[in-house]
């Protein structure tokens, strides 16, 4: 798999039926490695070890309901008291971040109304703070440690 941007993190893998599979920690089981997941993989590490984000406060890959249909969010980090914080999209490294993925971030953000957004494709990382008085969203260089919500 690609190199992304992302610092070093090391993953279990096994090999079933030609497919290459990576073991989530946080779903504990394996899944099949795409180029997707293997974003999503490093971005839960990255939130864990580098922001200091519990385990036990990040979920992947939920169904939400949005205007009736059926969606998926990647990644969802909640505060102590079970309200969700921040929301990550992730795409594979081979798709360019564009206005599309900020309003597809941003439909989901209407059901969940996190404080954080975070998009990245493994090698281009974008954080905004919600500014919900103007309704838009506010560029930030990184996302805060979990010390500092």
């Amino acid at each position: 798999m690609q190199k992304l941007n992302f610092p070093p993190y090391s993953f279990r893998f096994k090999n079933s039926q030609n497919k290459i599979s990576v073991f989530d920690e946080l779903r504990k089981k394996f899944v099949i490695l795409t180029p997707e997941e293997w974003v999503r993989i490093h971005c839960v590490q990255f939130l864990n070890n580098e922001k200091n984000y519990p385990q036990s406060l990040i979920n992947v890959e939920k169904q939400i309901k949005i205007a009736g249909l059926t969606k998926r969010y990647d990644i969802v980090v909640f505060d102590p008291g079970g309200t969700i914080n921040i929301i990550v999209e992730c795409k594979a490294p081979s798709i360019k971040i564009s206005q599309d993925t900020f309003d597809q971030i941003a439909r989901y953000n209407l059901n969940l109304k996190a404080d954080f957004l975070m998009v990245t494709n493994g090698l281009d990382h974008y954080f905004c703070k919600m500014d919900y008085e103007n309704e838009t969203y506010i560029f930030l260089k990184d996302l805060p440690e979990y010390s500092r919500i």
